[in-house]
């Protein structure tokens, strides 16, 4: 089975590794020197760059929460592109955030001088090998470390943000026929000049989206992941405009275009309530934060891209390796060394437009990408997100990433051009032989008559079953609502779809030889699941209310032969189920039919099933996770005071449900009416904390957890 990392990052994980790796250079470093650019408008840049990456922002949480996997843009691109394209542009990614990386850790040695007197690129090689360490620990332990940095950099940038409005607002000090010299010249190089300034920013909002290259670690992708984003985005945009306003409102115009700490020299103009130079130093210090988050975070997220091109075979599969501590040890190593090597051997300029084109390029990649996979048809492709105005989000999203690469000039250009020949020499020689898959953009080819890659489907179908069902998905209402039938005389696959498609005659108010041709036609070409004892049959028909599950239990195997299409060895099948869904929803079929998949492939699942007498039994075994507790009403226990008492009259919390009853061996769905008795087995439904807070109450009973 293939190794998965470790799922232990929430929505404020999530939110403060994107917001973490954008505030560094970007505030402490670049303002002044876009402002070359584009004069005292260089704050307008900063919000444009925030509102441009929006289509691509939107594509990539939509594709993510469809494949919640490690290696970002890497993974979408290989998935959808085809492997040659994900080579490239996971290298070129890899190259491109640990090039970021490096110089955010540079920076940690260059702020670090200002108070001591130590070498520059010592100290970012210490920094490096200190985030190293916290990232052989864990992602969750990476992160806690991330969530302080954030935290502690968002306060201090709120009270500059604050105090600098404060200044300009209230100051004595700050005239209007100042502040307008401040902002002239405002449009320095017209607006050709402010887009350039704002490609050349655009560097500094790359962070929101090196979450996804940590995707595959992150708790309920589909929420946390687009929502943690935008969070990220909101929070950065409005500090990165509020804060470079700022500068520029009380920095000297020579002096802010040519300083390389302008929160700095802001910070010594303001904090006027603070003793002298505090806020200087506050500000440095933040940097310092800053740079160290952006290190941190950078070193988390490059290093997932070697780990999963290694579990693709793209590169050598070492770097695929998961230590003790569920982390890709290989690849944090490899990706350590390779910044280590950039920060004593490059210079800090020219990367920051290097890395922005690429990333451009990247983001063209992953807008057609999310068009691919939509005209793919493949069923399984389920994002929890949609991106917004979909396929004009993504056609805009084009257009904005080319040009802004023609914007920042012929150098980046020329670099892009190397990553994607070497990318191309490294999959001829090295990957094409040993890779046999293709993207979800054959499958778009298949629409007009080409040839298809089937094992994506597949592949897709085991991510679906790995993100589970999403919230609404009535798969526990079903299965509480379910037939079950245990059948203990001898019957054969006819007897079994005659019984199936009584039930559903009736449920789905349709012919019964209709349903039943349904079922036989399933058998012959393939659609039905088999499993080690198991038949899945699952179909969906119009104007179905609700979804139906029906399973039936043989105690002897179905005898006679079982016409399966492509299936040359067949075990003896003793459980055949049916799940019934309307065609307006089928997402939410695949969803609940990979759940049931997942819960029929457990070892012994046939004895287990066959062993079991009751109705609740078996359904509780269908439901086994942290959302039921059952409780059986025994007199001498807690529970004792809810005999002889009417449903309605218990009290529990108000997020759970009475589900099911059983009583004398048989099982009932109660309402408020119904008055417990003793010996009754409840199946209780509802929000994992009430549960728990249940299951605890009632520990020292007779209660029975599933």
């Amino acid at each position: 089975m293939r190794k998965r990392l470790k799922k232990e990052l929430g929505l404020f994980d999530v939110f403060a590794i994107s917001t973490g790796a954008m505030f560094s250079s970007g505030f402490f470093l670049l303002p002044g020197i876009a402002s070359h650019y584009t004069g005292a408008s260089v704050f307008l840049a900063y919000m444009l760059a925030g509102v441009l990456i929006l289509p691509s922002m939107f594509s990539i949480a939509e594709i993510s929460t469809a494949l919640p996997r490690s290696g970002g843009a890497y993974f979408f691109l290989d998935r959808s592109l085809g492997p040659l394209m994900g080579t490239i542009g996971g290298l070129g990614t890899y190259f491109a955030l640990m090039l970021k990386t490096a110089f955010a850790i540079i920076g940690i040695g260059a702020y670090a001088a200002i108070f001591w007197e130590v070498p520059t690129k010592t100290v970012a090689i210490v920094a490096t090998l200190f985030f190293m360490a916290l990232n052989l620990v864990g992602a969750k332990k990476t992160s806690a470390f991330q969530k302080v940095f954030v935290t502690f950099l968002l306060v201090i940038l709120i009270t500059f943000i604050v105090d600098g409005i404060y200044l300009i607002c209230f100051g004595n000090t700050m005239g209007k026929e100042m502040l307008g010299e401040q902002f002239t010249p405002f449009l320095s190089d017209g607006m050709g000049g402010l887009f350039t300034s704002a490609g050349f920013v655009f560097v500094s909002y790359l962070g929101l989206t090196q979450i996804v290259s940590v995707a595959e670690e992150i708790k309920n992708p589909e929420r946390n992941i687009p929502l943690g984003m935008i969070l990220s985005l909101v929070v950065t945009g409005l500090i990165y405009g509020l804060g470079v306003f700022i500068m520029v409102a009380v920095i000297e115009p020579e002096t802010f275009a040519n300083e390389m700490a302008p929160a700095a020299i802001a910070a010594s103009q303001m904090f006027n309530w603070l003793p002298e130079n505090a806020g200087v130093l506050l500000m440095s210090i933040a940097a310092l934060a800053a740079f160290a988050s952006t290190g941190n975070a950078g070193l988390l997220s490059a290093s997932r891209y070697p780990f999963a091109m290694g579990r693709d075979k793209l590169l050598p599969a070492v770097l695929s390796k998961i230590g003790g501590k569920g982390t890709p040890v290989m690849a944090i190593f490899f990706t350590t060394a390779l910044i280590i090597l950039f920060i004593l051997v490059l210079s800090e300029e020219g990367i920051v437009k290097l890395a922005s084109t690429f990333q451009l390029l990247i983001f063209m990649f992953i807008n057609f990408s999310v068009i691919v996979f939509r005209k793919s048809n493949i069923e399984s492709y389920d994002p929890g997100y949609l991106s917004p105005l979909y396929p004009y989000m993504q056609v805009i999203g084009i257009v904005i990433s080319f040009i802004l690469i023609v914007y920042l000039g012929w150098m980046p250009i020329l670099f892009t051009a190397g990553i994607v020949v070497l990318g191309l020499i490294w999959y001829h020689f090295h990957a094409r032989g040993k890779v046999k898959r293709e993207g979800a953009i054959f499958h778009w080819f298949a629409l007009l008559g080409k040839y298809q890659y089937d094992e994506l489907e597949n592949e897709l179908m085991t991510i679906l079953k790995e993100k589970g069902l999403r919230q609404g998905d009535p798969f526990d209402e079903t299965v509480i609502k379910s037939k079950i039938s245990i059948l203990k005389s001898s019957t054969d696959i006819n007897g079994v779809l005659d019984k199936a498609s009584n039930y559903f005659s009736t449920e789905l108010q349709r012919k019964k030889e209709t349903i039943k041709k349904k079922f036989m036609q399933a058998l012959q070409d393939g659609s039905v699941i088999n499993l080690p004892g198991v038949l899945i049959f699952h179909a969906k028909y119009k104007n179905v209310l609700h979804p139906s599950l029906q399973i039936l239990i043989s105690q002897s195997t179905v005898l006679g032969n079982i016409p399966l299409n492509n299936v040359e060895e067949q075990s003896p099948v003793h459980i055949c189920c049916f799940l019934i869904n309307t065609d307006e929803r089928p997402k939410q079929q695949l969803r609940m039919l990979s759940r049931l998949i997942d819960i029929l492939e457990r070892e012994q699942v046939v004895n287990d099933l066959l062993a079991m007498g009751s109705h609740r039994e078996i359904k509780e075994y269908l439901l086994q996770n942290e959302n039921f507790v059952s409780i059986k009403l025994l007199e001498g226990t807690l529970q004792s005071a809810m005999i002889g008492r009417q449903l309605m009259e218990i009290h529990l919390p108000k997020d759970v449900l009475v589900a099911l009853i059983e009583r004398n061996n048989k099982t009932f769905t109660p309402n408020g009416a119904t008055v417990l008795e003793k010996d009754d087995i409840l199946t209780i439904l509802g929000e994992a904390k009430s549960i728990s807070k249940l299951f605890k109450e009632y520990v020292g009973s007779e209660i029975e957890k599933w």
